[in-house]
């Protein structure tokens, strides 16, 4: 099986020979044949790009003056509807649809929210913010405020402000003296200084952290994740750990939560 990452990127590429007209036109004849042509859907949507599939968007609209999300829903049911909507739909609004739909109503998915705020770039944070504002007159911050708390509340919003370098060179020295503050603000003291952790998980580059993770095993003989065991509990646990799984590699944290949902899925589904 070929891997579905290449570093950071995924193996989604440009379609060679893409035509929005021509795309647009065979989606148009797929949604409004007699029957649906599903699988026309399918090899379409699934092998453009989502840049490409954001010109069919355009060219769909323009031709037949009609939202191809709109012609989606009312063509199909289910979730195989919700996976082609999912797919025709701009990467921030989608992920701020999901960040309100966890929010929403009784109860937070917890899972939901670490996932997209600890996976997404610093630029599509504030790509996602601007989508939140624009669908729901509301501020992301103000919602994640009123829904969380402590310091579990803490480090979303720092994450939500998409404030995480994006370097990838590596300082030695910062390292080092990020290893001792982690150190010194948990399995050295009496009790955790959170703050320190929320600051420099939240805010260093991935490559930044993976270099003070093997700094902090040199100077306190555990791993990063061990001690955050130890001493966190809860949410604000679970978040700084895919944080730590996330500046290992982003892929195998994702691939490791669709195992999960699949399994999920798999057992409720019969």
């Amino acid at each position: 099986m070929a891997s579905l990452w290449v570093g950071h990127r995924g193996t989604v590429r440009d379609y060679p020979g893409f035509s929005p007209s021509v795309d647009a036109e065979a989606i148009r004849k797929a949604i409004r044949g007699i029957g649906t042509d599903e699988k026309t859907l399918i090899s379409i949507l699934t092998e453009r790009s989502n840049a490409q599939r954001q010109l069919i968007v355009k060219e769909y609209q323009a031709a037949y003056e009609k939202k191809l999300k709109d012609d989606l829903k009312s063509d199909l049911s289910g979730h195989f509807e919700h996976l082609m909507v999912a797919l025709v739909t701009p990467p921030a609004v989608f992920d701020a649809k999901q960040l309100k739909k966890s929010m929403k109503g009784a109860g937070t998915d917890e899972d939901a929210l670490i996932e997209i705020l600890t996976t997404r770039t610093s630029r599509q944070m504030k790509e996602i913010s601007q989508a939140y504002y624009t669908v729901y007159k509301k501020s992301l911050g103000d919602d994640i405020s009123s829904e969380t708390s402590g310091d579990f509340r803490k480090a979303l919003l720092t994450l939500a402000d998409g404030r995480r370098d994006e370097s990838l060179k590596v300082d030695e020295q910062l390292a080092k003296k990020d290893a001792q503050i982690l150190y010194n603000a948990g399995e050295k003291k009496w009790g955790t200084d959170e703050d320190k952790f929320t600051e420099i998980l939240c805010l260093r580059s991935f490559p930044q952290l993976k270099r003070t993770f093997d700094e902090y095993r040199n100077i306190s003989q555990k791993d990063i994740e061990d001690s955050i065991k130890g001493e966190l509990s809860g949410h604000f646990e679970d978040l700084l750990l895919a944080i730590v799984h996330c500046a290992r590699n982003i892929p195998a944290f994702l691939a490791e939560r669709l195992h999960r949902a699949l399994k999920i899925y798999t057992l409720f589904s019969g």
